[in-house]
This record gives structure tokens, sequence and C-alpha cells, in this order.
């Protein structure tokens, strides 16, 4: 398909980043639906803000879709089971990132049965598309984990004028977000409609990079739907250059506008939603089903046969490595996530969450050693945020908290390209999570 000039939107182009190996291997995979584990195992919190606090009790029967966990506040969200079954127990484990987070044990009976009482839900009103995120329990499914009807409930006052469809998944192997155009697409269509429409926002934005024209070309159909008659739902084609997808990256793409450190999207007139998170929005919507199961991507240089899997929430990373066929003794790392933000596995005991996208499980093919710092400036040219990683890990070793005050550091996105580049190894975005913790305990 010809892209019509009148349908693409131009981008602004950001600094730094970096071009990358994308490794898409599963990018033409279609998604396989992997059976029920025998237990899963599902934390209270799968996302930013308070925990969600548990509705049933051990020996309760459940069903795909009933409600276990309540939200425990408002910037917080209902979790829900993943399997029928009985609820086994309500205990702390440590399978997750290594800390004690209490968990929702569920003994599945195979049968996947939905819950009797899910139906579709009605909305009428501006309201009811914040009330349906916050029902399905729907949080960021980029990876971020916040949770969707904040998002979807800007304060009093302020004006949303651009939705921004993120589709950009620049992360490497992963191809979660593209099997959803491909797979998909109608509800990708319906859902940015409806939100447009109920939210009244004025301009659609839909980001994609420019190395997937097969989804470009499908994402077309939504621009070029009858119900854009002003012409306000663009498709953007962003250079294939890393981290576009982040929020402040692809807002400023989108719009030139900068989201400053601490502010949400609202705050610069902007809601950003992922393509899978507005196409599962809709299928709660007319469906009641809530979120319950995630695609994945289980590659890596250890994967010999790589896969997209749509798995239930809280199935451990064991039984997908089995069902995939990973060998064990063949992995050297395991991440949750891709190479680039993704999270080190503790466990193979560990499990699928609603944030979660992909399983990167990797071969090293040698160790890589920390060497001295050599003041060649990468990690300052790269940063798509402006700054300064290697005067962070000076500022750090010196105790220096008056200078880490100086240099802007909840700016950063934690993207990892400072370490990526870094010529002598050093653990630059580590030192960055560690500079905001600093400044978080020094301002209480």
């Amino acid at each position: 398909m010809s892209l019509p000039e009148s349908i693409l939107r131009p981008v602004k182009r950001i600094r730094g980043g970096m071009h990358l190996e994308h490794h898409k291997n599963t990018a033409e995979c279609e998604t396989v639906t992997m059976p029920a584990p025998k237990t899963v195992y599902i934390p209270l919190i799968q996302h930013i803000g308070a925990p969600a606090n548990p509705v049933v009790k051990k020996g309760d029967e459940v069903f795909v879709g009933t409600l276990i966990g309540e939200a425990g506040g408002f910037v917080s969200a209902p979790i829900h089971s993943s399997v029928s079954g009985t609820v086994a127990d309500i205990k702390d484990l440590t399978i997750g990132n290594g800390t004690s987070q209490k968990y929702i044990v569920i003994d599945s009976d195979g049968k996947m049965t939905p819950d009797p009482e899910l139906k579709p839900f009605k909305v009428r009103y501006k309201k009811n598309v914040a009330e349906a995120a916050q029902q399905c329990g729907l949080v960021g499914l980029g990876g971020a984990g916040f949770p969707t009807h904040v998002k979807l409930s800007p304060a009093k006052g302020t004006k949303i004028d651009t939705l921004i469809i993120n589709a950009a998944e620049c992360e490497p192997y992963i191809t979660t977000d593209y099997r959803e155009c491909v797979e998909y697409l109608n509800d990708v269509i319906e859902g940015v409609y409806l939100i447009k429409k109920k939210l009244d926002i004025s301009k659609v934005v839909i980001a994609v990079e420019k190395n997937k024209p097969k989804a470009i070309e499908l994402l077309m159909k939504v621009a070029a739907d009858h119900r854009d008659n002003d012409d306000s739902v663009k498709v953007m084609k962003l250079p294939a250059k890393y981290p576009q997808g982040a929020e402040k990256v692809i807002i400023y793409s989108a719009t030139g506008r900068k989201l400053p450190a601490g502010k949400l999207p609202s705050d610069v007139g902007c809601i950003v939603m992922n393509v899978t998170s507005i196409a599962t929005l809709y299928r709660f919507i007319t469906t009641g089903m809530p979120l319950v199961a995630k695609r994945i991507t289980v590659d890596g240089t250890a994967v010999s046969e790589p896969k997209n899997l749509i798995v239930p929430i809280g199935t451990p990373i064991k039984d997908i490595l089995d069902f995939v066929g990973v060998d064990g003794e063949n992995i050297d790392r395991i991440l949750m996530g891709g190479p680039m933000m993704g999270n080190p596995v503790v466990s193979d005991a560990s499990v699928i969450e609603k944030r979660n996208n992909a399983i990167t499980v990797l071969k090293d093919p040698k160790p890589q050693m920390q060497t001295a710092c050599i003041r060649c400036g990468r990690c300052a040219d790269t940063c798509p945020m402006g700054l300064y990683p290697a005067m962070v890990e000076t500022a750090i070793r010196l105790d220096d908290s008056q200078r880490l005050n100086t240099l802007n550091i909840n700016y950063c996105m934690e993207c990892g390209c400072c370490s990526y580049v870094c010529p002598a190894k050093r653990p630059l975005t580590q030192n960055m999570r560690t500079a905001k913790a600093i400044l978080r305990r020094q301002s209480k």
C-alpha cells in the first residue's frame, strides 16, 4: 500500500539513541496458546502503585476472570484469576525479583472455564472509559505497568488533545505488539476510535518504527477508516533507533513537547497507550474478560526455536521454558523483558505478570570485564535525555549528594544505552538507579 502524505505524521528527531541489531526472529511466528499450568502463582502487585488486596480465601473455587484481588487505592489495579480451579493458598513468596511479596496460589482444573458472571461493559460516557480500564485490571503492557485508568482520568481542567498509540517495539527480539497488529487489527482500530470519540480527543498519532513495513501497512487502515472524516488520525514512521518507544521520547517525536521529570503525559496534553493495551481494553468492553493472560516473546541466543506465546498470568517461567524446549544447561542469563531494559530473573520459579512481554534467554560467549572509565564521553553522546552518566558514577563514588542534585537524574529512563556503548563496561544504568534511590532517601 502506498503511503499518502496526508496520512503520515512528520517526526521530531531525538538526540542520542543508537541503532541495534533487531533480531526479530518471531515476527512472522503466529502466536501459540500455551496450555494452563498445573499451578499459577499470581502476585498481588503487578503494577506501579499499591498492591491489590485479596478477596478470596483458601479453598474457594475460581474461574478465568474471577476477581481475586481488589485495587488497593487509586494508583493500583485489581487482579483476576487466570485459570479455573481452586485457591490453594495465599502467602508470601520470594519468586520474583528476589523480594518477598504476597501471591495467590491457584491449582488449575485444566478446563479454563470463564467466569459465568462476566459480561460486556457498557461505555456511554467519558468516565466509563477509565472505569472499564480499572475493572479490566489494565496496566501499561509495554513494560511500565502504570495503571491505565489513571492515564485515562486526567486532572480536572486538563485538556487532552493527542492520543499516541505506541507500536514502536524498539527492543531487540520482542515482537508481541507486532503480532497484536497482525492478529487483532480490528480490535486496535475499534479501540482507537472508541477512546478518541468518548474522550473527545482531536488528534491520534500511531507511532511505529519504519523497519516494520507490514505493521505500517496494517495500521494505515486505522488512519484510512471512514470515521476519520477530519483527517486527524496519522501514522508516524519512527526511525529504527532505540529507544524510540520510551514514553518521553515518543511524546517528543509525535508532538515536539517535552515531558518534565515527575509529570504525566496528560500534563502536556497527551495520552500514550501501548497498541496491545488499547486492543485489550476494547476486548474487555465487548466481552467482559479482564486482563488474565499475556502474549510474550520467548527468544534469545539460548533459544533454538523462539516463539510467541499466550500464557496465563502467574505461569512459572520454568513451565514456559519447558514448553518451548529450552535446555536449562545452555542458559547463562534469563531476563524478564528484552536485552536492553529487561530485569535479570533470580529464579526460573519467577512468574509472568501483566507488565511482562518477553523472556529473553541468553548464552553469553564470554564474560565482559569492567575496566576504569576512559572519559570517552560515549555515554553522554548516546543518552536520549542529554544526561552525563559518568559524572553520576563519580558523584556516587565521592558521596557527593549535592552534585547528584544538579545532574537531572530523574530524567533518566533507564533505557540502558549508556551501559551498552561503554567500552569499559561500567554499570552506568545501575548507577543511575542507585542515584535515584539516594535522592529519594534524601527527600524523606
